[in-house]
C-alpha cells in the first residue's frame, strides 16, 4: 500500500486566486511563482479547461492556490468547525495578537468570537485563534508557550504546524492513515468555554488525534466533533472552493483520492 512520507503543500481552491494570494502575502507568506496548472493535474482531477496556480511559502512550508476556468461552488456559508468539509491549517506565531489584527485588516473574518484564546492544559495549553480567509477557507493562528519544545525557533510568523480535518468516523479514518504510514501521537479531548470561543460554537466537544508522517511539520490532525459523527462524508467537487487538498510526498504514484470523510488528497513523487 502507498506510504505517505511528508506533506508537500496545502492546496486551496479559489474563484479569485490573485486576490487570495494578496491576502496571504499580507499575512506573511511569500509569493514564489504563478503558472498554468499542468494539464495532467487537471485530467487527474477530472476537470475540463485550464487554470492558474499561485505557489506561496511560509518558512519551509508551502501553500498553493488553484483557480480554474470552470469554477465550482463557493465555500458554504453554513459550514462550521464540525461540518464534514471543514479543514484548516495552523500557522505558528510568536506574536499572535499582532498577527490576528493583521489578518483582520487584510480581510479575514473571525471564527473565534473574542479573538485568540488560551486553551487549558488538557487541550494543549496553547493560545489559538481561528478565522477565515476572503474565500472562506478556515485558518488558525497558534502560539505555543515554549515554541522550541515543538521544534519551532525564531520570532514572528514561523510556518505551518498542521492541517486539521473534521472527520465523521474517527476510528475508521485513523486506520486509513495509519495503514498509509502515518504515526499516531498523543491526542486530547477539547471542550469547555475556551473551546466554544475558539470554534465559534456552543457546546463544542472534539476528540483531537494527531498523525505524523516520517517528515514533519506539517502533520495531520483529525477532529471528531460530538455532532459530526452523524453527518455524511464531504461530497464537494474538485473545483469547489471547499475542496482543499493536502499534497503528499509518497513512495509511489496514485491518482487523487478521498479519505473516509471525503477530504481530497493528491500525491507527488
Amino acid at each position: 500500500m502507498l506510504k505517505l512520507l511528508a506533506i508537500r503543500a496545502i492546496r486551496l481552491v479559489s474563484q479569485d486566486g490573485e486576490r487570495l494570494a494578496r491576502f496571504y502575502a499580507g499575512i506573511g507568506f511569500t509569493i514564489c511563482s504563478v503558472q498554468n496548472i499542468p494539464a495532467e493535474d487537471m485530467a487527474r482531477l477530472g476537470l475540463e479547461g485550464g487554470g492558474m496556480r499561485w505557489s506561496l511559502s511560509l518558512g519551509e512550508q508551502r501553500v498553493e492556490i488553484d483557480e480554474y476556468e470552470r469554477s465550482g461552488a463557493p465555500y458554504p456559508e453554513s459550514a462550521d468547525a464540525a461540518a464534514p468539509c471543514f479543514q484548516h491549517f495552523a500557522i505558528v506565531t510568536t506574536r499572535i495578537a499582532e498577527d490576528w489584527r493583521r489578518a483582520i485588516s487584510f480581510g479575514a473574518t473571525q471564527i473565534s468570537s473574542g479573538g485568540p484564546v488560551r486553551l487549558p492544559a488538557s487541550s494543549g495549553g496553547v493560545t489559538a485563534g481561528k478565522f477565515r480567509d476572503p474565500d472562506g477557507h478556515p485558518l488558525e493562528l497558534l502560539a505555543f508557550p515554549e515554541p522550541a519544545e515543538h521544534g519551532w525557533n525564531g520570532e514572528g510568523t514561523l510556518g505551518i504546524d498542521h492541517s486539521a480535518i473534521s472527520v465523521i468516523d474517527l476510528a475508521k479514518t485513523m486506520r486509513f492513515f495509519e495503514d498509509r504510514g502515518l504515526i499516531r501521537h498523543k491526542g486530547s479531548h477539547n471542550y469547555g468555554p475556551e473551546q466554544d470561543s475558539l470554534d465559534g460554537l456552543r457546546g463544542a466537544d472534539a476528540e483531537v488525534r494527531p498523525l505524523a508522517p516520517a517528515s514533519a511539520p506539517p502533520h495531520l490532525e483529525l477532529l471528531a466533533y460530538n455532532r459530526s459523527s452523524a453527518g455524511d462524508p464531504f461530497h464537494g467537487s474538485a473545483n469547489d472552493v471547499a475542496s482543499t487538498r493536502i499534497v503528499w510526498k509518497a513512495d509511489g504514484e496514485s491518482e487523487p483520492f478521498r479519505d473516509p470523510s471525503g477530504h481530497w488528497h493528491e500525491i507527488v513523487r
